[in-house]
């Protein structure tokens, strides 16, 4: 077994104590990453920093966790893309003017992105620009910023896409929001498509990474399955853009 997958279901035996069930997958960790008790406070902490008071457009997950992100950010004036679940419909762009006054907190939560928001190709995001701030949930994360998701990787997927498009790079802030039981004390070896964060926020801490490892660039064609760039319409895009296809 796996390093990662023994740390992720030895977290997932603690979240089920501080995890709220999703409204579809309950509390099955593999398939959804959970809201959980203090999330508003981990967010109060992202709201303090000069990194997100400076943001203007930025990339967030769809995990549950980030909810309350979603709706402070709509509150704040602040633009931002979301991809949908497992990227199967790419991404959703929301500008606060979509949302109608006292509508914010609908907004925030993934159905109400769908209402609310509008789909989004990689080509338009590039020609808005350069993402300033990405935030992302997970299922751990290690004090040296090695991040564990569902085991799909997703978020990594994301940031290839995104790079390849020079819509990030290393000097992204890239943070990541859990709960403290989700904090692992070991230090990880990252995987080489392993996107590292710069900070981890919880409810009672913000832990600063120190980033020592880069993070990869670009997508890792070899390492995707045919199936899955077939059921990823952004992939497809970007082999169009790419002339990969």
């Amino acid at each position: 077994m796996s390093t990662s997958k023994v740390v992720r279901e030895r977290i997932w035996s603690k979240l089920h104590d501080v995890a709220k069930p999703d409204t579809r997958f309950h509390l099955n960790f593999a398939e959804v990453i959970p809201d959980f008790d203090g999330s508003e406070q981990a967010v109060d902490k992202i709201v303090e920093t000069e990194a997100y008071q400076k943001s203007e457009f930025a990339f967030i997950t769809p995990d549950n966790c980030l909810a309350d992100l979603r709706r402070r950010m709509i509150e704040d004036g602040k633009t931002f893309v979301m991809s949908t679940y497992g990227i199967y419909r790419g991404f959703l762009l929301l500008e606060p003017s979509m949302v109608p006054d006292g509508a914010a907190l609908y907004a925030s939560w993934l159905d109400g992105m769908e209402h609310f928001g509008r789909p989004i190709t990689l080509e338009e995001i590039a020609k808005r620009g350069r993402f300033d701030y990405m935030v992302t949930g997970a299922s751990a994360v290690s004090m040296n910023g090695v991040r564990f998701g569902k085991g799909h990787g997703f978020f990594d997927l994301e940031w290839g896409m995104f790079t390849d498009l020079g819509l990030v790079d290393e000097t992204t802030p890239v943070v990541a929001v859990v709960h403290d039981v989700q904090v692992v004390a070991e230090m990880l070896q990252p995987s080489e498509t392993d996107i590292l964060v710069d900070q981890i926020m919880t409810p009672t801490r913000v832990l600063d990474v120190g980033r020592r490892a880069k993070r990869p660039s670009g997508v890792k064609w070899p390492l995707l399955d045919p199936k899955q760039i077939e059921e990823t319409p952004p992939l497809q895009e970007l082999q169009r853009i790419q002339g990969l296809a």
